[in-house]
């Protein structure tokens, strides 16, 4: 039986609005539901970049076209986004470790995404693989769909035994939301 749910698709499909929704219905049921999502970032219609979000609501720089990288930090870049790893550490870690959330029993932990951009900082990668180690949380996450070199933790998450993967289409979208809340409260059982 799956235990962590995972949603995949191309960019622009879905994903964060539909992990977002999860997040609210399971939140309303009284599941504790703590983690992070990342939103596009724009100015005058382009895209600018993308922010680290996380449910409690603070904010950080995930990207930026082509800034640099903080003061004595490695330049870390994604086409051309300029990587801020250090801000997302700062956001996405303390919500991965469980800080604030749970206490005896267990925890929805929302990880939007685990992508190229996040790849980069090994602590996020430990904390990832601690959540879906830990007993009492189960992970509502997504990946991207695999293309060009394989992201290591990523084949990872989607060969574990535990994991179960649905693919997002602008065809299923609108009607994933009641199997993915199932899912994930079924986990707990």
């Amino acid at each position: 039986m799956s235990r962590h749910v995972f949603l995949t698709g191309p960019p622009g499909v879905g994903k964060t609005t539909l992990i977002q929704k999860a997040s609210e219905v399971l939140k309303s049921s009284g599941v504790p539901v703590d983690g992070f999502y990342t939103e596009e970032v724009r100015q005058g219609g382009r895209r600018t970049g993308f922010d680290v979000v996380t449910l409690s609501g603070s904010r950080g720089p995930l990207s930026r076209v082509g800034s640099e990288p903080p003061p004595g930090h490695r330049e870390c870049r994604v086409g051309q986004y300029v990587v801020d790893v250090a801000s997302l550490e700062r956001l996405a870690l303390p919500v991965l470790r469980g800080a604030g959330v749970g206490g005896p029993g267990w925890r929805v932990c929302i990880i939007d995404e685990i992508g190229k951009m996040e790849l980069f900082s090994q602590p996020f990668i430990q904390a990832v693989r601690q959540a879906l180690s830990s007993p009492g949380t189960v992970v509502l996450g997504t990946i991207p769909v695999p293309r060009g070199k394989p992201l290591a933790l990523v084949e990872e998450i989607r060969s574990r035994r535990d994991v179960q993967v649905f693919s997002v289409t602008k065809e299923n979208r609108n009607h994933l939301l009641p199997e993915i809340v199932t899912c994930v409260q079924n986990s707990r059982k």
